[in-house]
């Protein structure tokens, strides 16, 4: 029986197991939508901005492994989708965008809205085409969707509005949205060589990233038998952090002296599935090996003395019985030692404020993780929440942690929070925001609203962009176009049909976050907290510490002097 191409898309997406497409419906992909209102097992998540569409798509797809659909009209509708889909394609999920384009007849003319997506697209998908008559589409439909999965990364169908209401024979096949393949795995003689390589170390650390996600037991069998501190990248926290005997903590802009300090003092470094981007942490005289299920990442970001193709979690379970078991334990000790005074540290940060003054945001993070659930799923907008989150977070094999680590997008949080809540719509999902973050996709709030998620929402609310100003400091700037204007978040949430609390004080805090986790609808807590806090990092380079200096210099003589004492005391006494 013959369908519209619309038809036979929808339906072989919901053959298929894909249960929801994001977006905003438009003229050009009227076919698209009224086939999913016919279709009635798949949904339409209507969001406010098709950015939040593609954020959500995306966080679907990273927490199932399967491919997920988001969709935008011509032209602008779906360029605002850019921003989440460079977000799935640099954290590598299977996701399925479908950019309408304007009728074939005026493709070329200059018409209204007219883009070319399959141009924009390229940068941030595996695969990009254009479909100009139905007797094509089966084929690119079925590429689009096997390279999405294969190679978890981003494709796009880019389909005109008259297209998708053309005739089409049949139906479409289904086609996998998931695979269960182990990726490739080393020869023999490169286990060798790495066991031998490992084997002639006398102080091994281990960088773990994403990459070891399924090979936890293999990695803890692998730093048990060299005795090598663990240290994990961001995006290895959730994978890497839980259960642990060998946790030295993250490095990275975010991390702990520890982690940079265990990998500066090692002789050999073993790199596992991470593409951990900052070159200035990487040991400048240790030998380094590298695992990585793909072969163009190895060597890209650090000098690497021997490389291995291979799936984390297969390559580490062969390497085990060929590691000669070593009795001396004094690096791993060290490091230990190391992490659990710089944790310490940190831990002393996480202290209510004094009645009347703006709450620590380490406090807040802290709080956030006594309370939540222990299958909760966090996300964290870009910038200080990301950092609060990294460090005062803690996984446990169930929690789950979601970004824009890698992206580095603003307003990433509340859409993600979206896409995890309903693929896990038991589940407490809570959301990390800043006041910036939040403000820039604010409408989404009225998503939740419309599609009854229970999702919490906890704003930072330091009335800057936090991050940014550390950044002009360290480079010795005074900060400049970083304020933002007094906001009460709680309030806009109440305005929205939202439970919205407003916290002021350490005090009440606990008792806000209980009565906001304990809701049965969304919720927002706006928690005023301290614009000063200082985020030292790891490492720092003479050019941040002089810069920082000037930047005192320049705040003094500019007649900020009140915050110079205030940051003097933090730098000082934490």
């Amino acid at each position: 029986m013959p369908t519209t191409l619309a038809e036979a898309l929808v339906g072989s997406l919901a053959r298929s197991g894909v249960r929801r497409i994001y977006g905003i419906t438009g003229d050009s992909l009227n076919s698209v939508a009224d086939a999913v209102r016919r279709d009635g097992t798949i949904s339409w998540v209507h969001t406010r901005h098709e950015e939040a569409a593609a954020f959500a798509a995306a966080a679907e797809a990273y927490l199932t492994g399967a491919l997920a659909v988001c969709a935008g009209s011509c032209g602008p509708g779906n360029l605002h989708l850019i921003n989440g889909l460079y977000e799935a394609h640099r954290d590598r999920v299977p996701l399925l965008a479908i950019a309408s384009q304007i009728p074939t007849a005026e493709i070329g003319s200059n018409y209204f809205q007219e883009t070319h997506p399959q141009e924009l697209f390229r940068e941030c998908s595996a695969y990009v085409e254009l479909v100009l008559d139905a007797a094509q589409f089966p084929a690119v439909y079925a590429r689009a969707v096997r390279t999405a999965v294969a190679q978890r990364d981003v494709a796009v169908l880019v389909l005109p509005g008259d297209v998708g209401w053309q005739r089409l024979e049949g139906e479409l096949p289904s086609v996998p949205t998931a695979t269960g393949a182990v990726g490739p795995t080393p020869s023999d003689a490169d286990l060798g060589r790495l066991a031998s390589w490992l084997n002639e170390g006398e102080r091994v650390t281990i960088l773990a990233g994403a990459g070891c996600a399924g090979a936890h037991d293999e990695l803890m069998e692998v730093a048990r038998a060299l005795h090598a501190p663990v240290v994990h990248a961001l995006r290895g926290k959730e994978s890497v952090e839980p259960n642990n005997p060998f946790d030295v903590g993250m490095t990275g802009l975010l991390g702990f002296s520890s982690g940079y300090v265990a990998m500066e003092r090692a002789d050999t470094l073993l790199i596992v599935g991470s593409d951990f981007p900052y070159r200035a942490f990487y040991p400048e005289k240790a030998r380094i090996a590298q695992i990585d299920a793909r072969g163009e990442q190895i060597g890209r970001r650090t000098r690497v003395d021997l490389g291995v193709v291979g799936d984390a979690a297969t390559t580490l379970r062969a390497l085990v019985p060929r590691l000669a078991r070593r009795s001396a334990d004094d690096h791993l000790r060290a490091s230990l030692d190391h992490y659990h005074k710089a944790r310490e540290d940190l831990d002393r940060l996480a202290v209510p404020a004094p009645d009347g003054e703006s709450l620590h945001p380490q406090f807040v993070a802290r709080t956030i993780d006594q309370l939540a659930g222990p299958d909760a799923i966090f996300t964290c907008d870009v910038g200080t929440p990301t950092l609060w989150a990294a460090r005062y977070l803690s996984m446990n094999g169930r929690r789950r942690l979601l970004g824009s680590f890698n992206h580095g997008s603003m307003a990433n949080a509340l859409p993600q929070a979206i896409g995890a809540q309903l693929v896990s719509p038991d589940r407490p999902v809570i959301a990390l925001s800043g006041d910036g973050g939040l403000s820039m996709l604010l409408g989404e709030l009225l998503t939740l609203r419309q599609h009854r998620l229970p999702v919490k929402v906890v704003v930072f609310n330091n009335g800057a962009l936090g991050f940014v100003e550390l950044e002009m400091k360290a480079a010795g700037l005074l900060e400049y176009a970083t304020d933002l204007v007094e906001t009460d978040f709680a309030a806009i949430a109440r305005a929205a049909g939202l439970r919205g609390i407003r916290v002021e004080s350490s005090s009440a805090l606990r008792p806000a976050l209980e009565e906001a986790f304990a809701a049965p609808g969304p919720a927002v807590v706006d928690v005023r907290v301290n614009r000063l806090e200082l985020s030292k990092p790891p490492k720092l380079a003479w050019a941040e510490v002089s810069g920082f200096s000037l930047y005192l210099m320049k705040a003094v003589l500019s007649g900020q002097g009140d915050e110079v004492v205030e940051l003097g005391k933090r730098a000082l006494f934490g």
